[in-house]
């Protein structure tokens, strides 16, 4: 039997794609391990499907100045002792690390005792933390093909990414039940990120009212981001988080509005669902999800608006536009070559492991 290590975590986008992994590897006999930080997002996830989970300290590396600039690096050396532990307790065959700052030691700790590791790039260009890593992998997969020219020539492959099974198979009656829509109007599904996106929240509800003419609303709005006022609203409902629902809730939904992390775009694509993508700004961050946007808007799949320019009456128009011509987007989405990853990675995990 072979052991592998996986590893991610930080927001839901470094951990569903390790889980989508999860039933293909355990078919192919493989004993799963996991490695995460000690309270994020992953511990739950992860152990909720009775995967064997290890937290490791984990600090943040950061482009600009913050006070915990200073310790953070120390947290880091103690998740890189605790990794090390970790490689020498169980002994993996491969490890395979999705991104986010808990897997820098992770993956150093494991090439360091020669241990084969995996890396996965969602974005178009590599994170900080992938960066850090990359020396470091013996192979890296990638979403898109502009990403490639960016990595190690010989260490890079396209394998697009790993979507979940289940999500593919929802049930758009189970969907209305759940949500409790009496009323059959087109269905406008709102996700921000496992974490929220404020800015994202607030003009969703400041047009609400306009919007519940036409449309019933699924409002995913992040971890303490309901508005408590809004409860009981006819045709909309908010949830912190969704994930048993969440494939109905996309069976359900006519269009989508998103941001534009690269796992939840190309979770859009397999789904072919018409969207609307509010990347993150560049004030915000090193502007992936802009770059993400613009190749989606650019093949056709989505529609994007910036966040400095989103207004009243850009967040309705684009609404209806979207809504009217769903059908041209679901067509060049049918068109696409970038499939689900679960296979083509699988594949190089087998490779790697052999």
């Amino acid at each position: 039997m072979k052991k592998i290590v996986l590893t991610g975590g930080g927001t839901a986008g470094h951990v569903t794609p390790n889980i989508a992994l999860i039933p293909k590897l355990k078919e192919l006999n493989y004993e799963i391990h996991y490695i995460g930080s000690y309270d994020g997002i992953e511990k739950k996830l992860i152990e909720e499907l009775n995967i064997p989970y290890y937290g490791i300290s984990s600090g943040k590396l950061r482009r600009y100045f913050d006070l915990k600039n200073f310790i953070d690096p120390f947290k880091v050396l103690k998740g890189y002792s605790d990794a090390s532990k970790l490689m020498k307790q169980i002994k993996p065959d491969v490890v395979f690390s999705k991104g986010g700052f808990v897997t820098v030691p992770v993956v150093i700790s494991a090439h360091r005792k020669k241990i084969p590791t995996i890396i996965h790039e969602s974005d178009i260009t590599p994170g900080l933390a992938n960066k850090l890593c990359i020396s470091s992998a013996t192979k890296i997969c990638c979403n898109f093909p502009e990403t490639i020219p960016h990595l190690p020539e010989g260490k890079a492959n396209l394998t697009g990414s790993p979507i979940r099974k289940e999500l593919l198979n929802g049930n758009r009656e189970k969907a209305k039940k759940f949500c409790g829509f009496t009323k059959d109007k087109p269905t406008i599904l709102i996700i921000g990120g496992s974490l929220g996106a404020a800015a994202v929240n607030e003009a969703i509800r400041k047009v609400l009212p306009k919007l519940l003419d036409k449309y019933n609303i699924i409002h995913i709005c992040g971890k303490d981001k309901i508005e408590e006022s809004l409860n009981g609203t006819a045709g909309y409902v908010q949830y912190e988080y969704i994930k048993k629902e969440l494939a109905d809730l996309f069976s359900l939904a006519d269009i989508v509005i998103s941001r534009a992390g690269a796992n939840a775009i190309c979770e859009l694509l397999a789904l072919k669902k018409p969207n609307i993508l509010i990347p993150l700004s560049a004030a915000a961050s090193r502007g992936d999800q802009i770059l993400n946007a613009n190749s989606f808007k650019k093949q056709g799949f989505s529609e994007v608006i910036e966040e400095e320019n989103l207004t009243d009456e850009l967040l309705l128009n684009t609404i209806e536009n979207t809504y009217l011509n769903r059908q041209k987007y679901t067509e060049a989405m049918k068109k696409s070559t970038q499939q689900n990853g679960v296979d083509a990675v699988i594949s190089i995990i087998k490779e790697v492991s052999n």
